[in-house]
């Protein structure tokens, strides 16, 4: 953290802030209190103009090329499972999808719409690895189900997807604002991809209607159809994800969710 004293100096109490990176960190100095990351994407710019992340103070290159952020550090909680139901959930989500300037940045920064096709072939890239250290029947199921019904998830329509709409990535400020934090995995992509993961994560399926015109979408059978592709996709990613790592405990607790969903969709 020498790096962060020099920019800082040596008044701020430095703390690991977590998270995959590790590049993370809380500063704070008496009432001044900072969120600090290397190398944020120039993407959060924007997405502190447009309030959707808390506001970027500033930020400062290093002599040897990496880039400081700072953010204000707020006062607040992340959203538990029963809070994604509120209404501005899907409200700030269709903020986000509909929003022309996110998108106009994100294809600056050369991020190419992803298609299913490619998001398939990912997974069956990493599979031929990861099927050597433990084949499951469950990834097998989910592959075949994924290869059958790519040609019917095809939209035209592309926005900025967050890809990983967990609830402790929704932060309420104690000045009751909202925020989606976490953006390292942003992607132009299908709506159906974020919006597949967070109701059958939160949602119960009764509920999807009215969540999806709280949205403001028309739910229809086609948009059933993507949103159930892209939370098998996405359960499967994160699953090669965590035994990428090594952290096989929440790879098979991600995998029996993953078959909960099948079963319940009667997907197999």
């Amino acid at each position: 953290m020498n790096w962060l004293e020099h920019i800082l100096g040596s008044n701020w109490k430095i703390t690991p802030a977590g998270g995959s990176t590790g590049e993370a960190y809380y500063a704070q100095n008496g009432g001044k209190r900072l969120f600090l990351k290397r190398n944020s994407s120039p993407f959060l710019a924007v997405l502190s103009a447009e309030g959707i992340v808390p506001k970027l103070m500033w930020t400062k290159r290093l002599e040897n090329g990496d880039v400081i952020t700072a953010q204000d550090w707020l006062e607040g909680h992340e959203l538990s499972a029963e809070e994604m139901k509120h209404p501005r959930v899907a409200a700030l989500l269709s903020k986000i999808h509909h929003s022309s300037e996110l998108l106009d940045m994100l294809m600056r920064l050369g991020k190419h719409p992803l298609t299913p096709h490619e998001v398939l072939t990912d997974l069956k890239e990493n599979q031929k690895i990861l099927g050597q250290v433990e084949p499951r029947i469950e990834i097998h199921q989910a592959i075949h189900y994924l290869e059958n019904h790519v040609q019917e998830v095809e939209f035209a329509r592309h926005v900025v997807c967050h890809c990983d709409t967990n609830h402790n990535n929704w932060l309420l400020s104690s000045r009751d604002q909202l925020y989606l934090i976490d953006w390292d995995n942003a992607m132009v992509a299908d709506p159906a991809l974020d919006l597949g993961m967070l109701l059958y994560s939160y949602i119960p399926q009764q509920d999807w209607d009215r969540w999806l015109n709280q949205y403001g979408v028309e739910p229809n059978a086609h948009l059933f159809k993507r949103m159930t592709w892209y939370a098998v996709s996405q359960s499967l990613a994160f699953i090669q994800w965590h035994m990428m790592r090594g952290e096989y405990k929440e790879a098979s607790n991600r995998m029996i969710k993953l078959g909960e969903m099948m079963i319940h969709h009667e997907i197999i």
